[in-house]
């Protein structure tokens, strides 16, 4: 330390009494005592950049220590009156400021008062910063900077959890979404950059200084607000309502406009982003730096957490806060009424009070009232919803090309042969189309074409679509309400037995008698199928799971005909099910046909039918086969980016992990809840039957309506199938986790024995 106690003396006159290294991100920070002062002296890098940047922050801060008395570091000029030292043999600047006493906020007890008290003096700070011009300032590209969110991206492969990745991904891509188009509106000015809760002072319940102007940089106004509300809200159990009162405070001085307010949640979640992809490179790059990774926990808490606040509840509290107008407009009336307008009503709506969505990500949906819900209903945005990486590939390759399948381009093969690589070896054709109907479609079309055959074998209560000719094969629709029964052509297989009086043994000798019975009464009434179609786990007759000897020997009843079979993997296909991507694979059959929609888009409207060589060299007979949209370079980028993201996830993996949780969950509430009944599926498909008690398993449709209806009031997204109508469907996206299967039974729970 003599060579910074000579500096001290020789330079700035102060005789020191005490020196003590802190830490510090960039620069050398000492704390100095003299006999009556205490001072902070810095030392950093000496380049031209750094020099005027320096020399620049010194000013700034004198002149805010003119117009706020003490709440600032005001720097101490040299004996030769300038506000550098620069030792040329170190290459080193060093500076000296005065020291303000008090305790750091991330070490206060915090209260609504001292918050209002940080959002007070921020503003007065940035009333006193707006105006002022730095060259050295705002001419900085710092890449803490919110509006530089980009510079960060090249760090997100540090961060340890590809969850995580994808967390910042998203919030990037909502921050080009939503706050770069409003950037020429906003306010801009220098601002500190980073009032975190270790750069600013409490003394008395109140902020008595902000310190440490080293990342002040000229950026949009609101993100000083933003940067600051991040740190304070840190290890918060509700994050939203400790920002409330820094932005009563603020905008006490600085009124805030409503673009301002509205963009407030997405910058708040770019500067965690923003730190997080820091301090995983600090942690790679410099590991025994505990000073740039200090808030990495509490960071990854408050961003999971953030996922789950509605952004416009966020926005319209946040509004409140700054005494403007909310924004939040209860769902009317006049929305179901326009909606029967334009719409025919056999476009039914869900629940008793439909829900008017505006938002979604990942396994969360935000309503237009503020509320966020946890989707267990919507099996389409299979690796979640607005995934990052999906959304992606969709948007740069609509920028590129989006064309038919009569022109050559890459996307289709690469696809393809991605796809192809998860079936087995026989299964080696695929025919794109835009949706699981149309899938179905083609499949009947396909096997009646190789076969020469006009019979079909379907699965009672299955469904497939809803053009006429899968409605045909859709026991569920054509013996249903409005259905006209089965055609002369099609023949329906039993569901198999599901009597919870019956012991296991008993009920499995039991279906293979049934189906063995079945299969000889029609061998001589229809010996001509061309197919049998069914999923292997039939979603509408309240998820039963098809016994594998079912299928086996349905399988080789239909070839020794001469038809082919087909599996629906609509609903249970790409990994879903958990130890199995296709969900014949549990039955240990290898279908010829199979149908994919839903999942394989995530959302986008796309599907496909996979066959063998021989169905598809049958299907060219002269009739061309196209498909305007099917196959075309979006929908093949987007198909591709799907099944990466299972991969990159390990979301099968974690579909087979919560799914078995989650079933043990159901099977310890079973125990003391006579209304759970059979526990039916695997992975995260599953079917919970709601029954009256455990007697005789009589089904209980009426409470499984109601709560369906309860779950919903509690933010959580179930549906009911099933011939009673009384069996949960629970198919949530992929990235549903432990948590959120604790939440959901919690809930439950309440409901039940409230």
């Amino acid at each position: 330390m003599k060579h910074i106690k000579d500096i001290l003396h020789n330079e700035f006159n102060i005789q020191a009494t005490e020196i003590k290294k802190l830490v510090g991100e960039v620069n050398d920070n000492y704390l100095v005592r003299s006999a009556d002062e205490k001072y902070i002296f810095k030392g950093s890098k000496v380049d031209a950049e750094a020099i005027d940047f320096a020399s620049d922050e010194s000013i700034l801060l004198e002149q805010l220590s003119n117009t706020l008395p003490g709440y600032f570091q005001k720097p101490v000029k040299n004996i030769n009156g300038n506000y550098l030292h620069i030792n040329d043999k170190s290459q080193t600047a060093y500076r000296l400021f005065h020291y303000i006493e008090g305790e750091l906020f991330a070490n206060a007890e915090h209260s609504v008062s001292l918050f209002e008290s940080f959002g007070n003096l921020l503003a007065k700070m940035d009333k006193g910063l707006i105006g002022k011009r730095f060259l050295s300032i705002q001419s900085r590209k710092y890449d803490w900077d919110i509006l530089n969110f980009d510079y960060n991206l090249k760090n997100i492969q540090y961060i340890h959890k590809i969850t995580d990745r994808r967390l910042v991904e998203y919030y990037h891509l909502q921050f080009n979404e939503i706050v770069k188009p409003l950037i020429p509106e906003l306010r801009q000015s220098i601002i500190h950059g980073d009032a975190n809760d270790l750069n600013v002072l409490v003394k008395n319940d109140k902020v008595s200084g902000i310190i440490d102007f080293g990342d002040s940089t000229y950026s949009l106004l609101i993100n000083e607000l933003a940067v600051a509300i991040t740190y304070s809200v840190l290890n918060k159990a509700d994050p939203i309502k400790w920002a409330l009162p820094i932005i009563k405070g603020y905008s006490e001085i600085i009124p805030l406009t409503e673009t301002e307010v509205d963009i407030l949640y997405y910058l708040i979640a770019a500067r965690l982003s923003i730190s997080l992809c820091h301090s995983a490179y600090g942690r790679k790059s410099n590991p025994e730096n505990e000073y740039l990774t200090i808030s990495e926990k509490p960071v990854l808490e408050l961003i999971r957490k953030w996922i789950t606040i509605n952004p416009i509840k966020a926005a319209d509290e946040f509004r409140k806060a700054a005494n403007l107008p909310g924004q939040i407009a209860k769902t009317a009336e006049s929305d179901i009424e326009n909606r029967w307008k334009y719409l025919g009503k056999s476009l039914s709506l869900t629940y008793e009070k439909p829900i008017k969505m505006e938002k979604a990500a990942f396994q969360y949906m935000y309503d237009n009232e503020g509320n966020t819900y946890l989707d267990l209903r919507n099996n389409i945005p299979h690796v979640g919803h607005c995934h990052p990486k999906v959304v992606k590939a969709g948007q740069q390759k609509m920028a590129q090309l989006n064309t038919n399948t009569r022109y050559l381009y890459n996307d289709i093969t690469k696809f393809s042969e991605k796809l192809l690589s998860k079936f087995p070896p026989s299964l080696n054709k695929v025919f794109y189309v835009n949706s699981g109907s149309a899938a179905s479609d083609l499949a009947i079309r396909l096997a009646k074409t190789h076969t020469g055959k006009e019979n079909i074998m379907v699965m009672e209560h299955g469904y497939h679509g809803n053009t006429a000719a899968s409605i045909d094969i859709s026991h569920y629709k054509f013996a249903g309400k409005g259905g006209k029964g089965a055609k002369e052509n099609i023949m329906v297989a039993p569901i198999p037995i599901t009597d919870h009086t019956i012991p296991e043994e008993e009920l499995i000798q039991k279906n293979q008698a049934q189906i063995l019975d079945f299969l000889e009464n029609v061998a001589d009434l229809q010996s001509s199928n061309a197919a049998f179609i069914t999923e292997p786990i039939v979603s509408a007759a309240g998820q039963i799971v098809l016994p594998g000897y079912y299928l086996q020997e349905i399988y080789s009843f239909i070839r020794k005909q001469g038809g082919v079979c087909i599996s629906d993997e609509v609903q249970t296909g790409f990994g879903r099910l958990g130890d199995y991507f296709w969900g014949f694979e549990y039955a240990e059959v290898v279908p010829d046909i199979v149908v994919l929609g839903k999942p394989i888009g995530n959302g986008h409207p796309m599907a496909a039918v996979v066959c063998t060589s021989d169905i598809a060299d049958s299907f060219n007979n002269g009739m061309e086969f196209f498909s305007s949209f099917g196959g075309n370079p979006v929908s093949c980028a987007i198909g591709l980016s799907v099944l990466e993201v299972i991969e990159e996830e390990k979301l099968m993996q974690n579909a087979k992990e919560v799914g078995s949780y989650l079933i043990n969950q159901f099977k310890v509430l079973k125990e003391t809840c006579t209304n759970i009944g059979e526990i039916r599926g695997m992975g995260l498909s599953l079917g919970i039957e709601i029954v009256k008690d455990h007697l005789n398993y009589e089904p209980a449709t009426n409470l499984a309506i109601h709560l369906v209806n309860e779950l919903k009031n509690r933010h959580i997204l179930v549906g009911t199938d099933g011939p009673f109508d009384n069996v949960f469907k629970l198919k949530p996206p992929l990235c549903f986790s432990k948590q959120n299967a604790d939440f959901l039974i919690e809930e439950i729970k309440q409901i039940l024995f409230k």
